[in-house]
């Protein structure tokens, strides 16, 4: 057997996966707005400390007394790291309040500015800069 119909379908997988990877990665302005910044608080659904960004997902409470799922966006977990996060930072039922960018497409999704716990103290020492990675 030679190598080049293995090379050949290795170039080709190459070839159809080069864009979705390079989907994977984003830029912040693309979709986050530098000048809408929000707070919201409620409940940590989820924390996934995982490449390329890192996600939380914090339920909000509405005035009809349901709750609406916010997508967070973090930094990636070597940026998360060196603020001192680590994955066992926030746990599901954790109380927190989230200031970030909001989404420019006006969804509940934001970019991670801040998070603070339940008694105010920010989860990190430095907010996040919008873009950061």
């Amino acid at each position: 057997m030679t190598r080049k119909p293995i090379i050949a379908a290795a170039a080709a997988m190459a070839a159809l996966l080069a864009p979705s990877l390079a989907a994977a990665h984003h830029s912040f302005a693309v979709f986050f707005d530098p000048d809408k910044v929000v707070r919201i608080k409620g409940t940590v659904k989820t924390f996934r400390f995982a490449n390329p960004h890192g996600t939380i997902v914090v339920g909000v409470p509405t005035q009809g007394g349901a709750s609406r799922d916010w997508q967070i966006e973090t930094s990636s977990p070597s940026v998360l790291s060196r603020r001192g996060w680590t994955r066992n930072t926030l746990h599901a039922g954790d109380e927190i309040a989230v200031e970030g960018w909001l989404a420019r497409d006006g969804s509940r999704y934001l970019r991670l500015r801040q998070a603070y716990r339940a008694d105010g103290k920010p989860v990190s020492g430095e907010a996040f800069s919008e873009v950061e990675d």
